[in-house]
């Protein structure tokens, strides 16, 4: 497993954790909120909707959705600025961290210093960026667990879904550690999405990200603890809402 998808994972972990206890929410709302600056109709704008799925995921209130939804008509609420930056972690990996902030003086210093404390370091702006390329993602799961009572497990053809993904318009797709990750033009997201959706198959995840060109391979099991602890404090900062990495952890972790 790739240590791109292997961060994948764990956050997903994380993000089920997090939801229990409601952290997630305040990520969530500002992602809804930016998103909303492009239209308040989920129907008319495909990154609300996808915005809005990943709260129903997280089993986030209606009214808190609808509180960030209105956000963008609130002249009293604090305007919220999409800030990314680069970083450095160890092993010389790169990283883009996106952020939704209402105050960029504290959302950078708490960046800069979580990336200190565990090994790492801000990067001129464009230094890592070219690394990366902005594409759609989405996680279509082979296999659904059922309740061992009224609902049996579910198990869809790898092959099948990946045929899918392509007629559907993906750029790409692969299968990884027991789901398709299916790779598409940022314009053609939502458009694949819906499509793999209509037919009937499970979409962990979808959404915008960065994904590496290259990755830098991790096999020193020390390095690659340090690589995963860094990433996990970065997410865990409030005003970060997502981050990207061309790490490929090898190492057992």
């Amino acid at each position: 497993m790739s240590g791109h998808s292997k961060w994948a994972t764990t956050k997903r972990q994380k993000a089920v954790v997090d939801a229990k206890r409601g952290a997630v929410f305040t990520k969530i709302g500002n992602m809804i909120a930016i998103a909303a600056r492009g239209g308040v109709d989920p129907a008319m704008n495909p990154n609300l909707a996808m915005a809005i799925d990943k709260a129903k995921t997280a089993n986030m209130p209606a009214a808190n959705i609808q509180r960030a939804i209105d956000r963008v008509a609130d002249k009293n609420a604090a305007a919220l600025e999409e800030i990314v930056y680069e970083a450095y972690g160890p092993g010389g990996v790169g990283l883009i961290i996106e952020t939704a902030t209402d105050n960029r003086n504290r959302t950078f210093p708490e960046v800069r210093s979580t990336l200190v404390k565990h090994g790492g370091s801000i990067a001129e702006p464009g230094s890592v960026a070219f690394q990366f390329t902005r594409k759609g993602v989405i996680r279509v799961a082979l296999k659904i667990a059922g309740d061992g009572k009224k609902v049996a497990d579910k198990t869809w053809d790898a092959d099948e879904v990946l045929l899918a993904a392509l007629d559907a318009g993906a750029a790409d797709a692969n299968e990884d550690d027991g789901e398709i990750v299916v790779y598409t033009d940022m314009k053609d997201l939502h458009k694949v999405r819906e499509s793999l959706s209509a037919a009937g198959y499970k979409i962990e995840d979808a959404g915008l990200e960065h994904v590496p060109n290259a990755e830098v391979e991790i096999a020193d099991a020390a390095i690659a603890q340090k690589v995963m602890n860094l990433l996990d404090a970065i997410d865990d900062l409030d005003d970060v809402v997502n981050v990207s990495t061309n790490a490929n952890i090898t190492a057992e972790v």
